[in-house]
């Protein structure tokens, strides 16, 4: 008996149990469902937050293409006479001509002294692993490198790396692994960290370092610096290959030009020209163990690794154009065309000279009237015809509509000094321009990159074709930004790595390296350079981001006003002031044109919304943006200005050829009718008039580059409520 109530009382405590679990699971469902929901939308936000940033960044890299694209049209089709190319035909300007004993006197270091004032680090050469360290440990200090050893330094890499390959061939045995960086874009603070938790480079450790070393972060040289360093010492160890930021003509807008000239003021031009002549020399990829390709890019359809490593790759000064090509003459001499101008640095007083004996193979060629002012007949309409005027008409003999983007020559209509590069020389360039500005997509076939504007995006069968044809198995690129800092496509054959950390902003994304033994399986190493960011929660960190990708796309859309005004208007064809908000993200997308979700930014863009109809007047104003005041004459001079400042300042500084940071008053008027043609729109001349005389502080006749675009920064008030 006394057994069976046991029994009973066994089996009701199973059930208060189960009675008791039921609510609880219950309840632990509803918290999991909660937090699912939650993760959920931040990681939308997130995505969003993401897709912010990365639209904009490409969308400015397309614009510094187009521009570029738009100064090649000016040299393609204005003489050597003209004034508006002799402003900028010293950014196409290469060296080819020039022998190497003219760039060894150009390196020479040995007149410029060491003040005894001078309290930065002292190096030895032959370069020494302590000497590299010893130069690491003053930059982390805030030391800066004399100038007679930056030159010293760039001397010895330049003479290492003519004699590498366009392509290394690096092995990887049992023992040891090799270490592969992406994207380093100046942020000092990111290389350090690398080497604290995974090493200096030594002979146990080799590096590969996958280009854009410079540009955006502060501290691009002193990178270069310690990154050429230790190729010195381990020139078997570290390996770099080129990016696409290796370039002058990119630098000029992102930064690093004028970062070198402003720690540099005296030697700055010579150490820019130097590293100009070093980035046409840094190998285009590198090849692990006969399996794995290392490029910055990526690849297309055409790629083809035996060309790449047959070509001259220093000839490629700037890829985002052909180089010039030699072509032999009828008596034997050869002749320089193409479609750069001619030499600068150490042979910048030779001029292009063509045979006179070669006139009569050109015959045909010179009967065609020369693209300049001096050739239009001869009325008083013509002679003072202004730059635009110039544009159209040249645009319209060359058989152009409206854009200079699709241009393509015909030989019978081309500069008789000026030639289109051979079919080979155009294959190579391409080349070069695919492996340093692709991007994958999970989508098979090869496309245009009309996103970046360079380069193409390629996709899963493409890599398959390519790394086929080529006997490898994996792709290893950079390029991208990735939140995790790498990210596998294409059936795990293409890896990105990126190993600048917070790119964008604190908190945006962790940046990466690889580790990969002999068995050439890729190892990830996460991490965050900032302290800052390494204290936040998800959600804090989340909303950090947030709020500078929405302050950054308001500017965007402020400086697109009146753009944005016409294009709701459109739909608003009573005038009410209202449109849905189906139109409202429409006509923003069609002037903006970043591929973003208009509708689900909408409540953070927005603030009022009347039975889905948006008051887009008020919107308009209501954008947290302050902008400065200067006296001008003309509001629409000064729209421009916002919605062009990036176009502007790579202009002034392509202008200022003596890199004084500061420009006349003819030459800020030359440049502001170089972007007005540029954008084909007037902009008056008592508008730049008033506009340089407001901006001329200390009334000298010039005008300071940094102050000016200082003055016209935007700031996002919200910021400060």
């Amino acid at each position: 008996m006394g057994c069976g109530m046991g029994k009973s009382r066994v089996q009701q405590n199973k059930c208060d149990r189960v009675s008791i679990s039921v609510p609880a699971i219950r309840a632990a469902l509803l918290i999991q469902r909660w937090y699912r929901q939650y993760v959920a939308r931040l990681e939308m936000r997130r995505r969003c937050t993401w897709n912010i940033f990365q639209s904009i960044e490409y969308a400015g890299e397309q614009d510094q293409i187009k521009l570029y694209n738009f100064f090649g049209f000016l040299m393609d089709h204005f003489t050597p006479a003209s004034s508006e190319r002799n402003l900028i035909s010293h950014i196409f300007r290469e060296n080819e001509i020039c022998h190497d004993a003219d760039w060894e006197r150009y390196f020479c270091y040995k007149d410029i002294e060491i003040p005894d004032s001078y309290l930065g680090p002292h190096l030895t050469f032959p370069m020494t692993f302590c000497g590299v360290s010893k130069l690491m440990e003053a930059f982390k200090q805030k030391q800066q490198l004399h100038a007679r050893y930056v030159l010293q330094i760039l001397g010895e890499t330049w003479r290492r790396l003519r004699i590498l390959p366009n392509i290394n061939h690096v092995s990887v045995c049992h023992t040891k692994e090799i270490t592969i960086c992406g994207d380093l874009h100046g942020q000092l603070e990111d290389l350090l960290l690398i080497f604290y938790k995974n090493g200096l480079p030594s002979c146990e450790k080799p590096y590969i370092f996958n280009g854009d070393f410079v540009d955006r972060g502060k501290n691009s040289l002193e990178i270069l610096l310690i990154l050429f360093g230790f190729l010195l010492v381990y020139p078997n160890e570290v390996h770099l290959n080129r990016g696409n930021h290796e370039d002058h003509i990119v630098n000029l807008r992102y930064g690093f030009t004028k970062e070198v000239l402003g720690k540099y003021r005296v030697h700055g031009k010579k150490i820019l020209k130097l590293l100009q002549k070093i980035f046409s020399w840094l190998p285009l990829a590198t090849v692990i163990n006969h399996k794995v390709l290392v490029v910055h890019g990526g690849i297309s359809d055409s790629t083809d690794l035996d060309l790449v490593a047959r070509m001259d790759r220093h000839r490629y000064v700037s890829v985002l154009r052909p180089p010039k090509m030699i072509r032999p003459t009828l008596n034997g001499n050869q002749t320089v065309i193409g479609k750069n101008d001619d030499a600068s640095g150490p042979a910048g007083g030779r001029r292009r000279v063509r045979s006179l004996t070669n006139t009569s193979a050109l015959g045909q060629r010179n009967n065609i009237p020369r693209r300049s002012l001096h050739n239009l007949p001869t009325t008083s309409n013509q002679l003072n015809c202004s730059v635009e005027d110039e544009l159209k008409k040249r645009r319209r003999l060359a058989g152009f509509d409206q854009t200079y983007r699709d241009i393509k020559t015909l030989d019978s209509d081309s500069d008789p000094e000026f030639g289109e590069p051979t079919e080979t020389h155009g294959h190579e360039w391409k080349q070069i321009v695919d492996l340093l500005w692709s991007d994958p997509i999970p989508q098979n076939g090869c496309i245009r990159n009309e996103v970046r504007g360079g380069g193409c995006y390629w996709g899963p069968d493409v890599t398959e074709e390519v790394l086929g044809r080529h006997n490898l198995q994996l792709l290893i690129r950079s390029h991208e930004c990735k939140q995790d800092g790498y990210e596998f496509c294409h059936n795990r054959r293409v890896l990105t790595i990126f190993s600048a950390s917070n790119y964008y902003e604190v908190g945006s994304n962790r940046g990466a390296y690889i580790r990969m033994g002999h068995d050439l399986v890729p190892h990830f190493i996460q991490y965050q350079a900032s302290s800052t960011c390494r204290e936040l929660t998800l959600r804090q960190s989340v909303s950090w981001t947030e709020r500078s990708a929405l302050r950054a796309l308001r500017q965007q859309l402020f400086v697109h006003k009146s753009d944005l005004i016409g294009a709701f208007q459109e739909f608003d064809p009573n005038n009410t002031g209202m449109i849905s908000l189906r139109h409202w993200a429409t006509a923003t997308e069609g002037v903006l044109k970043l591929g973003l979700p208009w509708r689900v930014l909408r409540p953070q863009l927005i603030n009022r919304v009347q039975y889905g109809m948006v008051d887009y007047q008020q919107w308009i104003r209501e954008l947290s943006i302050t902008e400065p005041k200067p006296e001008v004459s003309d509001t629409s001079i000064m729209e421009t200005m916002y919605k062009n400042h990036s176009n502007l300042e790579t202009i002034f500084r392509i202008i200022d050829t003596d890199h004084s940071g500061l420009i006349s008053f003819e030459e800020f008027h030359q440049t502001w009718k170089l972007l007005s043609s540029h954008l084909k729109m007037e902009i008056s001349d008592k508008a730049i008039t008033d506009l340089a005389q407001s901006m001329d502080f200390n009334k000298d006749g010039s005008i300071d580059i940094n102050e000016f675009m200082e003055a016209f920064r935007l700031v996002d008030l919200s910021t400060h409520a």
